[in-house]
């Protein structure tokens, strides 16, 4: 029988089998294909994919199945997600990818993020000289950046992919066109757009079919996207930047489209055909620190993924953590990701405009300045100033704190690896859950609102603010796609996470999880987390907030408030005997998918 991309039964094929056997088949009930089955963990050979969804970790190993690499599985799993994760992802929006090449065992990186119109000022979200309301950036043209993600498939598949984009992008036009199975998660996150979805008709014909939630179990489809992929499978990623679907963008974002009636303000953005079709991805120089003799590679500004995490480790690689208590080994944690925060807040934005002290904040001598502030009876006071990564003063507290700034939370990130030893962690996103709310009219896809990234106005006045707006520029990102090594720069570990800001302190907590905790991938992965930003509260999901370790921190100084769940990690590792672990959430965003090609014993 045959069956789809993600394993399920298609309804063409239980109709044939119905009619092969001479009975008459069903006049009224549809045939629904059953929800694809979800496994956090898998072992085994022949290359490894974890992701969010079923759907997509499918049309990934379908794609290494037939002889297809790292980076070409991975397009195609990002491609299905921008089906069944549209609300965090899609060709409407923009990433980061890093990559393994296990011939020349280097890694490198692809800066896929949106860019801000040409017109842009640092007054972009200002208006008599005061920021705007959050939502009026949010739902809008204004927050609308140029998208990046069709240029990142195109940037990594002319350097190191070995499929046509036409025959990647397969997987996910055939699920697009046929349809997935809707999950609880898709449709709670339907149910919190829904207000948004009702003032944009093309967004309300697409997620609210006859002009309801959709219903857990029904097949949902997005005809217009799958005739958008097999344009683009056709002519190229070049056919979103210009031509008829450029148009499409553009007109979307300058005049949007809103319901009659809508009271809603919804304002206009200024993106031109001329911003799309000057946009390009950046190839840049990973971080690199090293840590408990593994070198830890990330991601370098424009996101500040790779300068936090590689601080927060730096700061950490003087204490015991596989030695420490809970209490302790956490204390140590958050502390160091408060101190990362408050750098992170004074000196990373966009290159192209901001002098990024990039080696300094990665350098062991200033986060050793910084880690002499932590003392395992006192907590640090956020918001915490930021130190000067260009002349390191040990143990300096005065300054002027930067506040973090608001970042959206919902994004999603895949993990791959090949048979030959190639590895991609790449994170993408439309910024918060549904992004602008927008779907372009006959194309089947939301745009962005990554803008909102940006601060409307400087965080403090007193003190520079490297991420205010700018024409062409990137805003900040927290994205921490991470790929470590071993001496010898063979891969270990690859992982990232969704989450806005704390996908640093979910990728951090995670990567010590597994380096010094000693645990599991699945299970580091499936720890109760914490996360601090730089501010006056620690966030702590129930796991943790129920647990006696709350009272020990607490009696210390620390203070808390819950959070249900921090981000969705997915990983790969490489196990001593050349098997690959893929692992994702066994519970948060209803758990993710992780398969492999040849699974372990059979």
């Amino acid at each position: 029988m045959r069956r789809s991309a993600a394993g399920k039964v298609s309804v063409l094929a239980v109709a044939a089998t119905v009619l092969s056997i001479g009975a008459a088949p069903p006049t009224a009930l549809p045939v629904t294909p059953p929800p694809p089955v979800k496994e956090p963990v898998a072992v085994g050979y022949g290359g490894a994919v974890a992701s969010v969804d079923a759907d997509a970790s499918a049309a990934g190993v379908e794609v290494l199945r037939a002889g297809g690499n790292a980076v070409d599985a991975a397009v195609a799993v990002a491609a299905a997600l921008g089906v069944t994760e549209p609300y965090s992802a899609g060709i409407g929006g923009g990433g980061y990818l890093v990559y393994y090449d296990a011939k020349s065992r280097t890694v490198h990186t692809v800066d896929g993020r949106e860019t801000a119109p040409r017109s842009a000022g640092t007054d972009l979200f200002l208006e008599n000289g005061t920021p705007i309301p959050f939502e009026e950036g949010m739902t809008s043209g204004l927050g609308v950046g140029t998208p990046g993600t069709p240029a990142t498939w195109k940037t990594a598949l002319d350097a190191w992919g070995s499929k046509r984009l036409g025959t990647l992008l397969a997987p996910a036009e055939r699920l697009a066109r046929e349809g997935f199975t809707v999950d609880p998660t898709f449709r709670a996150q339907t149910a919190a757009n829904e207000a948004r979805f009702r003032d944009f008709p093309a967004s309300s014909e697409l997620f609210l079919p006859g002009g309801q939630l959709p219903v857990v179990g029904s097949v949902f489809k997005n005809p217009d996207l799958a005739r958008t992929y097999a344009t683009l499978g056709r002519q190229g990623v070049g056919a979103l930047y210009r031509g008829p679907i450029a148009r499409d963008i553009v007109d979307t974002v300058r005049t949007p489209p809103v319901r009659e009636g809508a009271t809603r303000k919804v304002r206009p953005g200024d993106l031109t055909t001329g911003d799309l079709g000057a946009y390009r991805t950046e190839s840049r120089r990973p971080t690199k620190i090293s840590y408990r003799g593994l070198d830890v590679y990330g991601m370098a500004p424009s996101s500040s993924g790779g300068t936090s995490v590689g601080e927060a480790l730096n700061i950490l690689e003087g204490t015991d953590l596989a030695g420490a208590s809970p209490a302790r080994y956490l204390h140590r944690f958050i502390e160091a990701s408060r101190i990362a925060f408050a750098d992170r807040g004074r000196w990373v934005g966009d290159p192209a405009f901001e002098r990024v002290p990039t080696r300094g904040l990665l350098s062991q001598r200033y986060a050793d300045s910084r880690a002499c502030l932590i003392r395992d009876d006192a907590v640090l006071t956020s918001p915490l100033a930021p130190g000067d990564p260009r002349d390191p003063v040990p143990c300096a507290s005065g300054g002027t704190a930067a506040p973090t700034t608001f970042e959206g939370e919902n994004t999603t990130h895949l993990t791959v690896a090949d048979k030959w030893g190639n590895v991609v962690a790449y994170t993408l996103t439309i910024e918060s859950t549904g992004g602008s709310g927008i779907t372009v009219p006959g194309r089947g896809f939301l745009l962005n609102n990554e803008l909102t990234d940006f601060s409307f106005a400087p965080a403090n006045p007193a003190v520079h603010d490297p991420n205010l707006p700018g024409p062409g520029k990137r805003p900040r990102s927290s994205i921490s796609p991470t790929i470590v090594l071993d001496r010898h720069d063979r891969p270990v570990l690859a992982l990232g996470s969704p989450g806005g800001a704390t996908i640093i302190t979910t990728v951090l907590q995670t990567l010590t999880g597994v380096v010094d905790r000693g645990l599991p991938l699945v299970e580091a992965i499936a720890a109760p987390r914490a996360s601090q930003r730089n501010q006056t509260t620690t966030e702590l999901e129930p796991g943790l907030w129920n647990s006696p370790l709350r009272a020990e921190l607490e009696a210390i100084g620390h203070g808390f408030r819950q959070n249900p769940e921090i981000g969705a990690a997915t990983g790969v590792q490489r196990l001593p005997d050349g098997r690959w672990v893929a692992a994702a959430e066994k519970v948060r965003r209803g758990g993710g998918s992780a398969m492999v090609v040849r699974p372990a014993g059979r």
